[in-house]
């Protein structure tokens, strides 16, 4: 009996221990900070990791705070830059807790100071971008615009023991109505510069072909002179050739001339003529040796003909095919 009640106040003893440890002792983290609060007021502040001991409560309180960097996203907001564009400005912030006493006594907790950051950085934001132009802000200057904010802002927010890391620019665009605007006018001058690119491109089309008809014109019309030069030699030659060869023997040349004239005459599909078989025309037909046609007397290049034979009768008319 005696020694179940012993064991018993020894467990009793033992969980009030425990009770009063537990109420004893705090536990800071790798990401934390801590403020040790007697009745309200801070005793001492903790900023390395481990385990630590104080009063139990309600004489002192521990208040553990994040020393990760922390983040706050901003509303959009509306400035006008220096080119009096109204633009639309979406910005973000990271900072960190760097003196947690100070940080206690200035704002308490996150949300007050993310409140009280937020405040700071839409300022800071409208004075430096109302300085710059649009054209800066998109494009040249925009890195430089960014940093210049986090530097004020970081002035500010050292009075509340935070520390920002950096300040960013998601977002800067016009306004939904003018950007319609400016898409508009956008797609009109760039509609503007292509017919003036098509007008200038047909243009030159024009130059180029009327160009090239006139060079046409000339190449053919010289191929032409030249072609009818040659043409022209040719036949002299050919009318050279042939009195040479009528001087050296009339009668071969007379039967050579007939003989293309018949093939060139009798061919198939070619209009029909009727002619008397005594016809001067068929004169070879009879043999080589048939009595030639006289032609007009003493005519240049030839040598006088043989005797003629009797007149041969009109040709008929000619048939239809």
């Amino acid at each position: 009996m005696n020694s179940s009640i012993l064991r018993i106040g020894a467990l009793v003893v033992v969980a009030i221990a425990a009770i009063v440890f537990y109420a004893a002792t705090f536990v800071v983290q790798q990401t934390q900070s801590a403020l040790v609060l007697r009745f309200g007021a801070v005793r001492s502040v903790v900023t390395e990791p481990g385990l630590y001991f104080k009063l139990p409560a309600p004489f002192e309180q521990v208040t553990l705070l994040d020393n990760r960097i922390l983040d706050l996203d901003l509303p959009a907001q509306e400035i006008i830059a220096s080119d009096q564009k109204r633009l639309v400005v979406d910005a973000f912030t990271r900072y960190r807790i760097s003196d947690p006493l100070r940080f206690y006594q200035a704002v308490n907790n996150i949300p007050r100071a993310n409140s009280q950051l937020a405040s700071i950085v839409n300022g800071n934001v409208r004075s430096v971008l109302a300085e710059a132009s649009f054209t800066s802000m998109v494009r040249n200057d925009r890195a430089r615009l960014m940093n210049r904010i986090r530097d004020d802002v970081n002035r500010e927010a050292a009075r509340f023991g935070m520390t920002v890391v950096d300040v960013r620019l998601r977002r800067v665009d016009l306004p939904a109505a003018n950007s319609a605007a400016v898409f508009q006018r956008m797609q009109t001058e760039r509609q503007r510069e292509a017919a003036e690119a098509r007008a200038l491109g047909g243009q030159q089309a024009q130059e180029i072909r009327a160009r090239a008809d006139r060079d046409s014109t000339i190449i053919v019309a010289e191929a032409q002179r030249r072609a009818d030069e040659i043409r022209g030699e040719g036949e002299g030659e050919r009318n050279r050739v042939f009195a040479e060869a009528f001087g050296k023997d009339p009668e071969f040349f007379v039967f050579y001339r007939s003989m293309q004239a018949y093939e060139a005459s009798i061919k198939p599909g070619d209009t029909r003529m009727v002619l008397s078989p005594d016809s001067p025309f068929f004169r070879f037909f009879n043999g080589p040796n048939a009595p030639r046609v006289a032609g007009p007397a003493n005519a240049p290049g030839t040598v006088p003909a043989p005797a003629a034979p009797p007149a041969p009768a009109a040709p008929a008319a000619p048939a239809r095919p």
